[in-house]
């Protein structure tokens, strides 16, 4: 028995089927012989695309982001602000400050906690293993060598280019705080030409990648803006993930009228519980004695 082709095996413009047609790159529900056909087919096509396009971006700009990375040393979730872990240019290994903390205090020759090399003693030394590292792909080295040219210290030279380029490699690596990064320079201007589109652009990667100050930042720009739902949406992402920031953002919008008791409520219980995953004596000890809160 013969059965009528499905209108997705066909191109959208002439009808033709079989093998070797492209999906639409927007909206991924129609196919097209080639760049001819698509041209073709554009002007009756391009609302549904371009309201499909939306529906698929919002799909994974609101998708639960990936948990977040442990130290390999007490396995525990990493905590969210950059003063609180370390990454140990040695081994490529990014530790909590409760660990090497704990390391340090247990041997005062200032051991890496996980690879057991000695710490740096002078620029050279840190930029020879940075390099090192990024030979080997690592991307939160592309990313600390992007800051080392941003800020000019440790021997490198202030050059903002060579610091874009270090943080977009290592965000296409996976390291979404690089894209956080490139987001920042668009949205302030230094070092590139202000520009806003290209800010939410990255600090969207960056979100998804499971930044939270990248997340707390789009749901801001949404509430300026009057698009309060999905400002929400964002602030209860992040503050499920343990962002305090987004976390009174979300008790301001309940108390304006733009969230509800129950987004409240589940806001809340989401963030202490990412919280006490990432609490140990450990890390409380050395927030005390170093006063990083």
């Amino acid at each position: 028995m013969t059965t009528e082709c499905d209108d997705n095996m066909k191109c959208a413009a002439c009808g033709r089927e079989g093998d070797g047609l492209k999906t639409c790159n927007g909206c991924k529900l129609v196919k097209y012989c080639n760049a001819t056909c698509q041209k073709v087919h554009r002007p009756q096509h391009k609302k549904e695309c371009r309201k499909r396009a939306a529906e698929l971006h919002d799909e994974a700009l609101f998708k639960e982001p990936p948990p977040g990375d442990e130290c390999p040393i007490c396995m525990l979730p990493l905590p969210i602000s950059v003063t609180e872990q370390k990454y140990q240019e040695c081994c490529g290994k990014m530790i909590c400050m409760g660990c090497i903390h704990a390391a340090f205090t247990a041997d005062d020759r200032c051991l890496c906690p996980f690879c057991r090399i000695p710490h740096y003693n002078s620029n050279e030394e840190i930029i020879e293993r940075l390099q090192k590292r990024a030979e080997a792909n690592d991307a939160v080295a592309f990313k600390q060598l992007g800051c080392r040219y941003d800020k000019g210290d440790r021997g490198f030279p202030q050059d903002r280019v060579k610091a874009m380029e270090h943080w977009l490699r290592a965000g296409t690596l996976g390291c979404s705080i690089s894209y956080y990064n490139v987001g920042n320079a668009y949205y302030t201007g230094e070092g590139v030409e202000r520009d806003m589109a290209k800010a939410i652009y990255y600090y969207e990667l960056a979100a998804m990648g499971g930044d939270v100050h990248a997340r707390n930042n789009l749901g801001s720009f949404e509430g300026h803006a009057g698009n309060m739902d999905r400002a929400v949406k964002h602030f209860m992402i992040a503050a499920g993930a343990g962002f305090d920031g987004s976390l009174t953002n979300i008790r301001r919008c309940f108390m304006d009228g733009h969230a509800t008791k129950d987004d409240f409520e589940k806001a809340l219980r989401a963030h202490k519980k990412a919280k006490d995953e990432m609490k140990s004596d450990q890390r409380e000890i050395a927030s005390a004695i170093h006063g990083r809160n």
